[in-house]
């Protein structure tokens, strides 16, 4: 979030930060390397590409949507002006870094904790043997089903691999079971309670669409070409 705050406030287009929103947990470096390691170097190269187009097709729409007006106003009005800062000294660029995050923080610290008290409770969790049952390989609505199950869940890239190998393991298609990964570390509930703050809910909403709706159409690719 505060990294989502300050490319907005640097003048840095929305679309760019969403790429990037969509893109920083999805593709972690330390993810790629256990996915090589687990599943080899196709399904890793697959997911690594898969997740970039996700979040570049994400951008490149919210961008064209033109939906600067769903940011909360407070952010843009945090930006200061190029010509602002050069004028500043050491101890000037400091005395109003301090104030810009006394600023943020008395904004979102209470957002802050529900979503990492959230994230704690449910962090880790999965519904295996209910994925398992329910979004098998002769389920049409698999990776529908994957991909909904995983938005309200919380975890990490890492975290989720040794859950996508005991999917895999139980006959879950290979793009149901990433999808879910997929939607797990790009849209879990406490992200969304803490871009509240800074989002308006129609964007949080779009956002969740936008991504969501590419998550599935790559998990069935997976599921054709893995």
């Amino acid at each position: 979030m505060p990294i989502f705050i300050g490319f907005v406030e640097s003048g840095i287009p929305l679309g760019v930060t969403f790429t990037f929103l969509v893109t920083s947990p999805i593709v972690n470096e330390v993810a790629i390397g256990f996915l090589f390691i687990s599943f080899g170097l196709k399904i890793a190269i697959v997911y690594t590409v898969a997740g970039m187009l996700i979040g570049i097709v994400a951008g490149m729409i919210i961008e064209k949507l033109n939906l600067t007006h769903l940011v909360e106003e407070y952010v843009y009005q945090m930006h200061m002006g190029e010509a602002a800062i050069e004028e500043m000294d050491f101890e000037k660029r400091v005395r109003f870094s301090v104030d810009a995050v006394k600023d943020i923080v008395k904004r979102v610290w209470i957002y802050v904790l529900l979503g990492i008290g959230i994230g704690a409770a449910i962090h880790g969790y999965a519904p295996a043997a209910f994925l398992a049952k329910y979004a098998g390989p002769n389920n049409p609505f698999a990776v529908f089903i994957g991909v909904v199950l995983g938005i309200p869940l919380y975890a990490n890239a890492v975290g989720t691999i040794p859950i996508v190998e005991a999917l895999i393991n139980k006959g879950v298609g290979v793009g149901t079971a990433l999808s879910f990964m997929m939607s797990v570390v790009a849209l879990s509930l406490p992200e969304m309670i803490l871009l509240k703050q800074v989002m308006k809910p129609k964007l949080i909403g779009i956002f969740i669409a936008i991504t969501g709706v590419s998550i599935i159409f790559v998990g069935y690719l997976f599921n054709i070409i893995l």
